[in-house]
């Protein structure tokens, strides 16, 4: 396709032309004649003339097809260039802002006399791709630099948080393959199992191996790495860690020779995916098929805490991994457990202002309290979910919502970080209180009670700088 670029700055000239060339053929026409002369002298086809005036265009033989391009460096004169390009018969014009602080009011000023041109901005073109190349960079410092802290180590251990979920077992491969190792020299475990049909399903077709292991027994290893999971979880239980990987907001008290926590990022996984990007490793198509699979369960498939890095390293991954395998994890989610939770959610839940609020007791197993909160948030009228219930000797609670209203988060960590673990992000967040610090807060609620208690409570928090005309509707 021939091109004809207006440019006021060599540097715009080069950049163009190292650019464009050879996918276009692009002429250059620039009104300073010794820039011209230089450019010429180089090899370049660059001509000099007056951009202001119709014949300019026509003694270089634009038509409707040619692709107009012109540097908007802020000059005035730019829209007698533009009413010249339109008189000799361009249609096909690109305006490049270069240094342009308020490119969006430029844009609006031009369209409203030349609606058909298209205006693009240098700092958005050339801002998108430096940053990623910056990002990566440093990525690939932080990488180089834990690989050679664990590089001399015998035995190493990749600690994830218990019950295990597929963003957790996924990280902990993704991170063996970064520390180039096996599964003899770095070891996955969690000090609880995995219970969870599906996270069950997962291990068996991928062929996951996770230990269970004792806080005593982590001081055996050399080297110890938490994945998905920061120290703080485990109280007292871990005394020193060497590095952490999560993308769960960061918590105080701790140390780690390194760390990488991206609150912003959907999954660790994806965090794990540009450090073996960075680095140019080989991915496996099993790493690929489980880091894929946990980006699509951590995110509810980008519905939840997801953004453009998430979707990057999706892309990334989805040639790589074995989508049939994916179809067939998938396949565990609904199960007759978990269906008697729901009911049971169903019997003994409230709903008031389009909060969602269920205790379900005692359950063998943590997951059928968030896969509760997950189901009831799709409920038409439901904005936020708020299921409870008891594991061993400790209160587990899950909270959803929709995203846009305040944060999960800040909710469980208002009224439950004094007494235990509580933390999240803005749509999805969770609290484990011992029971015993549970009920010296706020008594020994009966079922009923406690419901009605952290619905109370909820209620209070939503009403929270919140304005008259945005009340919430009840439902």
């Amino acid at each position: 396709m021939r091109g004809l670029a207006v440019c006021q700055t060599e540097l715009v000239i080069r950049m163009l032309d190292e650019i464009l060339l050879p996918s276009f053929e692009v002429d250059f026409l620039v009104e300073s004649r010794p820039i011209a002369r230089r450019l010429h002298e180089a090899g370049m086809n660059v001509t000099a003339g007056d951009p202001r005036r119709t014949d300019t265009y026509l003694k270089a033989d634009i038509t409707p097809g040619t692709c107009v391009i012109v540097e908007d460096g802020g000059r005035r004169s730019l829209k007698k260039v533009l009413e010249a390009i339109r008189d000799a018969g361009a249609t096909l014009v690109y305006v490049l802002g270069v240094g342009i602080s308020d490119f969006r009011k430029r844009e609006e000023e031009l369209k409203a006399q030349f609606p058909e041109l298209y205006y693009l901005a240098l700092s958005e073109l050339f801002g998108g791709p430096l940053l990623t190349e910056f990002s990566r960079s440093i990525t690939r410092l932080k990488v180089h630099q834990y690989q050679r802290f664990f590089s001399d180590a015998e035995r190493v251990l990749i600690l994830l948080h218990n019950d295990p979920d597929p963003d957790a077992l996924a990280s902990g491969l993704a991170l063996r393959n970064v520390l180039r190792r096996t599964k003899q020299t770095a070891i996955i475990a969690a000090l609880q199992g995995v219970t969870r049909p599906e996270n069950v399903r997962m291990m068996n077709l991928l062929d996951i191996h996770v230990d269970v292991i004792t806080p005593a027994q982590v001081a055996e290893y050399e080297r110890v790495a938490m994945v998905d999971v920061q120290p703080h979880y485990f109280g007292d239980a871990i005394s020193h860690v060497d590095l952490v990987i999560d993308h769960h907001p960061e918590q105080p008290g701790y140390s780690a020779v390194y760390k990488d926590i991206r609150p912003d990022y959907g999954s660790t996984s994806t965090i794990l995916t540009e450090h073996l990007r960075a680095v140019d490793a080989n991915i496996s198509e099993r790493t690929a098929t489980a880091m894929l699979y946990a980006i699509k369960s951590d995110t509810l498939f980008f519905n939840r805490q997801a953004n453009r890095v998430d979707i990057d390293a999706f892309s990334y991954l989805y040639p790589l991994a074995d989508a049939a395998l994916i179809k067939k994890m998938e396949g565990a989610e609904i199960t007759m457990e978990r269906l008697e939770y729901v009911l049971k959610a169903k019997q003994q839940g409230r709903i008031a202002e389009q909060v969602f609020c269920a205790f379900l007791g005692a359950s063998p197993r943590e997951d059928f309290i968030p896969y509760v909160a997950d189901f009831y948030l799709q409920l038409e009228d439901v904005k936020w979910t708020i299921v409870s219930g008891i594991v061993n000797d400790s209160l587990v609670m899950s909270v959803r919502n929709l995203g846009y209203s305040r944060n999960a988060g800040e909710f469980v960590r208002k009224y439950f970080a004094d007494i235990g673990s509580a933390g999240g992000h803005r749509a999805m967040a969770k609290a484990v209180v011992p029971l015993r610090a549970f009920r010296d807060k706020f008594g020994n609620l009966q079922a009923d009670g406690f419901t009605e208690r952290v619905l109370a409570m909820a209620l209070e928090f939503l009403h929270e700088h919140q304005p008259a005309d945005r009340k919430l509707l009840r439902a």
